[in-house]
C-alpha cells in the first residue's frame, strides 16, 4: 500500500515537473535581435523552459518591474538604469553583472540629401532634425547627451532634436528619412545597414556596458540566474558577438 501511494504521488508530480516554465526577461531595445537568438539557444539547451522576452527602453522596463509587471531578469543598456533598479530595490544586487559592450554611432539615411560626415557637421543650418533617445529615459540618449556635451555641441544639436522613446525608434526615423541624422548604438545600425549609413563612431565619456541582474523576489530566481549565466558563457558571448556586441 505504501509503495502504491508513493507511485501515485510520483505520477501526479511528474507532469508538473515536466511542464514548461516561463522565464520572463525584460531587456533593452538594443538587445532585441541578439536576445531572441540567445533565448532560442537557451530553450534548446534547457528543454521545458520557455523564455518570454519583453523589450523596451531600459527606464521603461524598470518602471514596469517596479509597478509589479512580471519579470525574472532585467538587462539594461546602461549602468544608470541598473543603478536606479538598485535604489528601487528591484534587483538582487549580488547577481548584477556586466555582460556586453557597445559603441555610439552617428547615422544618416542612405539617400541623404544633406551632407553629414561628423558630429561637427550637425551645426550646419542645412541640418534641421537630429534623432536620439530621450535622455530622461533612454540610455542611448544619455550617452548621446554626454558625448555631445564633451564636444561642446549639445546646445546646437538639442535645438534640432527629435526625441525617440527607444533606440530602435531613433533608427527608424533615420531609415525613413524623417530626420537628417541620428544617434544609435553600432549594433542597431547593422540591423538596417541597407537603409542607413554610419558616418562616425562617437566617443562617450563613459564606456557603453550592459548589466544584467535577477529581479528581486522572483519565484524563478534559480532559472533567472541560469539564463544570466548562459548569456555570460562562451556560447552566449558568441551569439552576442554575431550581432556586433563586444565583451564587457
Amino acid at each position: 500500500m505504501q509503495f502504491r501511494s508513493l507511485l501515485a504521488l510520483c505520477l501526479l508530480a511528474g507532469p508538473g515537473l515536466a511542464s514548461a516554465a516561463d522565464l520572463t526577461v525584460s531587456a533593452a531595445s538594443s538587445l532585441t535581435d541578439a536576445f531572441r537568438a540567445v533565448g532560442t539557444a537557451y530553450e534548446t539547451a534547457h528543454p521545458g523552459t520557455h523564455v518570454v522576452l519583453n523589450f523596451a527602453a531600459s527606464d521603461v522596463l524598470l518602471r514596469q518591474i517596479a509597478n509589479g509587471a512580471p519579470a525574472d531578469l532585467f538587462a539594461s543598456a546602461d549602468q544608470t538604469a541598473m543603478d536606479k533598479a538598485v535604489a528601487a530595490g528591484a534587483i538582487d544586487i549580488a547577481t548584477r553583472r556586466d555582460f556586453a559592450s557597445n559603441r555610439l554611432v552617428l547615422i544618416v539615411p542612405k539617400d541623404a540629401s544633406v551632407h553629414v560626415g561628423s558630429t561637427a557637421d550637425l551645426r550646419q543650418s542645412t541640418v534641421k532634425r537630429v534623432a536620439y533617445g530621450d535622455p530622461a529615459s533612454v540610455p542611448v540618449g544619455r550617452y548621446t547627451q554626454a558625448a555631445l556635451q564633451q564636444q561642446g555641441l549639445w546646445d546646437a544639436v538639442s535645438a534640432k532634436g527629435v526625441l525617440a522613446q527607444n533606440v530602435r525608434q531613433s533608427l527608424d526615423y533615420v531609415a525613413r528619412g524623417e530626420v537628417d541624422a541620428g544617434f544609435v548604438f553600432a549594433t542597431d545600425a547593422t540591423v538596417m545597414k541597407d537603409r542607413v549609413n554610419v558616418v562616425a563612431t562617437v566617443p562617450t565619456p563613459r564606456p557603453i556596458r550592459y548589466p544584467i541582474a535577477v529581479v528581486a523576489g522572483t519565484p524563478h530566481a534559480a532559472e533567472a540566474a541560469s539564463f544570466s549565466a548562459f548569456v555570460q558563457s562562451a556560447d552566449g558571448r558568441r551569439i552576442l558577438a554575431s550581432f556586433g556586441f563586444q565583451a564587457p
